[in-house]
């Protein structure tokens, strides 16, 4: 990140040059534009006979120095820009390193098994941006053939998104009823969220929407117990209708941020009802290659300076371990070894001091006399000591 951080300070640096080196040239160029076109003004209304040519000639002398002036001024300045440019490629050669091979593992890609499996993500990928031609031509290209039923679920989903940036929350309360009880299997309250930007849409519009919105809250009849004052608020809020939401207390009512909100819990409720991340697998692999890149290059480098090579023979594994942020945090589901069932928030895996990891209640049944002794090695400890593991 500092290595970025020093690449953006050139680039403001380039950036408000370039704001200055505009707003200056205007000002000259509208300057001489005005001393011409009064020079001219004067030739016009007083005729070439009737002037004083040496007079004359030294007003136009005088004007073309000035333009000749500004030219060399402007143009020393865009040399300076040019400069400040140059700076900003300096700065990435220094900052970034553009030989990466050293930490690649070389034979990641070398199975057309693979090859496949790369292409299937970019694809998926491609889908949940919404390119779909661009992945219909990858798909071509690539040979890879992607099951109808894979694509529905995005194109609905870009589909519906679409209409939500274009501030249009049909489509997604259609989706929203279809998938009712789904959702409130998940928790979810999505469709109160639509339902609430809808009668917030209808309050922006005025008096004359008053009816409209009173017929519209009975849809908020189903969420009276979950979202009470939320609900009260927006009834509230019609007491001053007449004088405009904008004006009145309920003015936190119509920022516009909503709308960027009510994609995104769209976007994660959809996921989860369709057992997908809510970020693309291709996206996050990048950002945490981009995070885990400048430490792998730095211990490349500390391994080649002390020449001891031996420390990361393999690829495919890491020297040290590299902390990605929570944000990065993926685990898969743990099983208890001993009582061979799936750990649950009630029941959590727990760390022993000598590293080996089981479930609660088979830490409570090994348990004896306030002592444990670990089913996997002999050393004894105190089960007070253990630690839970948090997925």
């Amino acid at each position: 990140m500092e290595q970025c951080a020093c690449v953006e300070r050139e680039l403001e640096k380039v950036l408000h040059r370039f704001v200055m080196y505009g707003h200056q040239s205007e000002e000259r160029l509208d300057e001489l534009l005005r001393s011409v076109c009064e020079i001219r003004g004067q030739l016009v209304a007083f005729g070439v006979q009737d002037a004083d040519l040496s007079v004359l000639s030294q007003t136009m002398a005088q004007c073309c120095k000035n333009i000749k002036e500004t030219v060399q001024m402007l143009a020393s300045r865009h040399k300076d820009i040019h400069g400040s440019v140059s700076k900003v490629g300096k700065a990435i050669d220094r900052n970034f390193d553009a030989e990466i091979s050293a930490v690649v593992a070389e034979t990641v890609w070398d199975t057309p098994e693979r090859q496949k499996y790369l292409s299937e993500t970019i694809v998926e990928h491609l889908y949940r941006q919404g390119m779909l031609s661009v992945a219909e031509d990858l798909c071509q290209e690539s040979g890879v053939v992607i099951d109808m039923s894979m694509k529905q679920p995005f194109l609905e989903l870009n589909r519906i998104l679409e209409a939500l940036r274009m501030q249009d929350l049909r489509p997604a309360l259609e989706w929203a009823v279809t998938n009712r009880q789904r959702l409130l299997d998940l928790n979810s309250s999505l469709e109160f969220k639509l339902h609430r930007l809808y009668f917030i849409s209808l309050l922006s519009g005025g008096i004359g929407n008053q009816m409209e919105a009173l017929q519209y809250a009975r849809h908020f009849q189903p969420f009276a117990s979950q979202h009470q004052r939320d609900i009260q608020i927006l009834m509230g809020s019609l007491v001053y209708l007449r004088h405009g939401i904008d004006n009145s207390p309920y003015r936190s009512l119509l920022e516009t941020n909503q709308w960027a909100e009510i994609c995104n819990i769209f976007t994660r409720d959809a996921c989860s009802l369709l057992g997908l991340s809510v970020e693309s697998p291709l996206s996050v692999s990048f950002a945490s290659g981009c995070m885990a890149l400048p430490v792998l290059m730095n211990i490349k480098q500390v391994i080649e300076q002390r020449q001891c090579s031996g420390v990361w023979t393999h690829k495919d594994e890491l020297p040290i371990e590299i902390d990605l942020g929570k944000k990065c945090w993926y685990h898969s589901v743990f099983a208890c070894p001993i009582l061979r069932q799936q750990t649950s928030e009630s029941n959590p895996p727990m760390k022993l001091i000598c590293g080996h990891v089981i479930s609660r209640d088979a830490l409570n049944k090994l348990t004896n006399a306030g002592k444990l002794k670990c089913p996997y090695c002999p050393m004894e400890q105190n089960p007070s000591h253990a630690k839970q593991i948090y997925f």
